[in-house]
């Protein structure tokens, strides 16, 4: 197991209400070992040539410890931006879990995105958290094809088992659902998958489906993806973004159109200030600590 050093874990967001009302984000792994070929944390920009490699911030759980005491508020901390914070090493390590009691501990509450069906041995905790704080986890799924998935997540957990997961969670009382990021252009941004996504999700007790309809590409996370695809795939890819970083869907107008019409009938959340509002519903947003 490899380590890097570290001062700080738990870090102050600058517009909250932007991503899921997320306060506070924190990453305590560096590097992924799911193998998705599209992770933007690929990219150069983030200064992790060896990303499949998973590694462990030194003092993690002393220095997570020492960052929420310090917070003179309260709030929801997220995880699993950069790193799947249910990686390979997790079920060993459980760094995760025992950063989820502190989170309890110091009354925060929490976010979480994964691709992994580890989370629900965490379900005790996140239900304590749930007693005095808002708790939401999102399911990244970008295909309900379990194949396809196999192909662009070689070594994540089904979506078929974060679908069996993600029902664990609801009918223990989390709030969760479905995070479509990204949508790959000429690969999952389907009519078809994105119903199928969505009439999965509802089927199984989610409350909410969010996309951009879209994907990021940047230097080192494009050469790397590109080398992935089928050749025809590539070319068109090529063709329609160039070198640039933001890739939406060209289905995107239409698919708005299906996911509008389908969440609604569904009765699905999918704008983001809904979402926010659903799971923070009945909490206080001006909880203070004083030290």
């Amino acid at each position: 197991m490899q380590t890097v050093p570290a001062k700080n874990i738990v870090f102050k967001t600058q517009s909250p209400d932007a991503w899921f009302g997320i306060d506070y984000n924190m990453n305590i792994y560096r590097g992924c070992s799911f193998g998705c070929i599209y992770c933007d944390s690929r990219s150069d920009c983030f200064q992790n040539p060896d990303f499949d490699t998973v590694k462990v911030k030194e003092n993690a759980l002393e220095i997570i410890r020492n960052d929420l005491r310090r917070k003179a508020k309260t709030g929801v901390v997220g995880t699993g931006a950069m790193s799947d914070p249910y990686n390979l090493l997790e079920e060993k390590l459980k760094l995760t879990r025992n950063s989820l009691e502190l989170i309890n501990a110091f009354g925060f509450g929490a976010s979480l995105i994964t691709k992994s069906d580890l989370i629900t041995r965490d379900i005790d905790v996140l239900k304590d958290i749930k007693e005095h704080s808002p708790v939401i986890v999102k399911f990244s799924i970008t295909t309900a094809d379990d194949d396809l998935c196999k192909t662009i997540e070689p070594n994540a957990p089904s979506a078929s088992r974060r679908f069996e997961a993600m029902q664990i969670l609801a009918d223990s009382g989390i709030f969760c659902g479905v995070m479509i990021n990204p949508m790959l252009p000429y690969i999952t941004d389907t009519e078809e998958n994105l119903i199928k996504i969505l009439q999965t999700a509802k089927d199984v007790g989610a409350k909410f489906v969010f996309t951009f309809m879209s994907m990021t590409l940047r230097s080192g996370s494009r050469e790397y993806y590109y080398d992935r695809i089928p050749s025809q795939i590539k070319e068109k890819h090529m063709k329609c973004y160039g070198v640039r970083k933001h890739c939406p869907s060209p289905k995107a107008k239409k698919l708005w159109g299906v996911l509008a019409a389908e969440c609604e009938r569904l009765g699905l959340l999918y704008d983001m200030r809904a979402i926010v509002h659903g799971y923070k519903s009945g909490y206080s947003d001006n909880q203070l600590r004083l030290f």
